[in-house]
C-alpha cells in the first residue's frame, strides 16, 4: 500500500504546482493586458487599507500590544472575567482574548491569540478554541459600513444573528470539544519536497504549544510602547499587502464576460468580504449577510499572517468559519428578518 501512495503523492505535488504556475502566468496576462483595471483594483484596495483599516486597527494594534507586554491583560478583565469563564471556562488571559476579538473586530481576535500564544500567556489548545469564534467582523465595521451599504431597516435582527452565533458556537467549542473531533488539531506527518513521507512518526510537538514555566517579565512603558509600535505597524503592513493583492484578483473572471452575474458577486464576497459587499451589497444583502462570518480569502490570509509560528492551526479556524457560515444561512432561511 505504501508503495501505491508514494506516486499518488508525487503526482498530487506537481499538479498542485503546476496549477500554480498555470494561475501565476494567467495572472500576469492579465496584469498586461488590462493595465487600466489593474491599477484600479489595486488601487482600491490601498485607499481601503489607508483610509479604513489604518485608522480603525493601528491605535487597537498598539493599545493592546501595550497592555500584553506590560502583563496588564489579566487586570484589564477583571471585571469581565467572573462571567466569561462561567460561560466559557476561559483564563484571565482567554477572556481578554474573547472581549478584544468581539469589540475591536477582525483581525485583532487572531491577532491577540497568536501573540498571546506567542509569549507563552496563552496555551495553545485554548487560543485554538477561541479563535474558532472570537475573530469576527467588528461591530463598529458592521454598524458603520455593512448596514449603510446593505440600506438595513431594521438592523437589530442580523446583527443579532452575526454575533449571535459566534457567541453560542463558543459555548459548544469552549465546553463541549471532545464531542467534536473534527475540529481537534490533527497530528501533522513530516513529508518531504517530492510529496514522500520521510517517516511515520508524528511532527514535534511546537516549541509554543505549551506555557512556558514562567511568564514574561513585564515591560516598562517606554519599551513596551516601541515594541507595540514596531508590531503593529509590521502587523498592519501585512494586512495592507494582502488588501492590495486579493482586490487584485478581481480581475482573474474580466475576460468571462458572458459569466452570470449572480456567481461573479458571490465570487467577489468569497475572495474579498469589503470589496464583495461594495459591488453587490444592493442587489444581494442576504448573500452578504451569510458571508460575513467567513469574511473571504483575504480574511482568511490575513488570519494565517497573524497566527503563524503561534502553533495555532489555520485549518482548523477554516473549518470554524465554514461551520459558522452555514449555520448563519440556515437561521436566515429559517427565519428572515426582513
Amino acid at each position: 500500500m505504501t508503495y501505491i501512495r508514494k506516486p499518488l503523492n508525487g503526482l498530487w505535488y506537481r499538479f498542485v504546482r503546476f496549477l500554480y504556475m498555470a494561475v501565476s502566468v494567467y495572472l500576469i496576462f492579465l496584469l498586461l493586458r488590462y493595465p487600466a483595471l489593474s491599477l484600479q483594483y489595486a488601487l482600491a484596495g490601498l485607499r481601503l487599507w489607508f483610509a479604513k483599516m489604518i485608522p480603525t486597527l493601528l491605535p487597537f494594534m498598539i493599545l493592546s500590544g501595550i497592555l500584553i507586554h506590560m502583563n496588564l491583560t489579566e487586570g484589564f478583565v477583571r471585571l469581565f472575567h467572573p462571567i466569561l469563564h462561567f460561560f466559557y471556562g476561559t483564563t484571565p488571559n482567554g477572556s481578554y482574548t474573547l472581549l478584544m476579538g468581539f469589540l475591536c473586530g477582525f483581525p485583532m481576535g487572531a491577532r491577540i491569540a497568536g501573540e498571546l500564544c506567542r509569549t507563552g500567556r496563552l496555551s495553545v489548545k485554548e487560543g485554538s478554541r477561541l479563535l474558532a469564534f472570537c475573530n469576527n467582523i467588528g461591530p463598529i465595521y458592521f454598524l458603520s459600513f455593512v448596514v449603510s451599504t446593505l440600506s438595513l431597516e431594521k438592523p437589530l435582527v442580523p446583527f443579532l444573528v452575526m454575533y449571535g452565533v459566534p457567541l453560542v458556537y463558543g459555548l459548544f467549542v469552549m465546553r463541549l470539544t471532545l464531542l467534536f473531533p473534527l475540529f481537534c488539531n490533527r497530528p501533522k506527518r513530516l513529508i518531504s519536497l517530492h510529496g514522500h513521507r520521510l517517516t511515520k512518526s508524528v511532527c514535534p510537538p511546537c516549541p509554543t504549544s505549551a506555557l512556558p514555566l514562567q511568564i514574561p517579565q513585564p515591560e516598562g512603558l517606554l519599551e513596551a510602547t516601541d515594541n507595540a509600535v514596531l508590531s503593529g505597524l509590521i502587523g498592519i503592513a501585512r494586512l495592507g499587502g494582502y488588501m492590495v493583492f486579493f482586490n487584485l484578483l478581481n480581475i482573474l473572471f474580466v475576460p468571462f464576460t458572458h459569466l452570470p452575474a449572480v456567481l461573479l458577486q458571490a465570487y467577489y464576497c468569497i475572495l474579498e468580504i469589503t470589496g464583495g459587499i461594495a459591488r453587490c451589497g444592493q442587489l444581494h444583502p442576504y448573500l452578504v449577510l451569510v458571508m460575513l462570518p467567513f469574511g473571504g480569502f483575504s480574511c482568511i490570509a490575513q488570519t494565517y499572517s497573524m497566527i503563524r509560528d503561534t502553533g495555532l492551526s489555520i485549518r482548523t479556524y477554516l473549518c470554524h468559519k465554514l461551520a459558522q457560515t452555514a449555520i448563519t444561512a440556515l437561521v436566515y432561511m429559517l427565519w428572515q428578518p426582513f
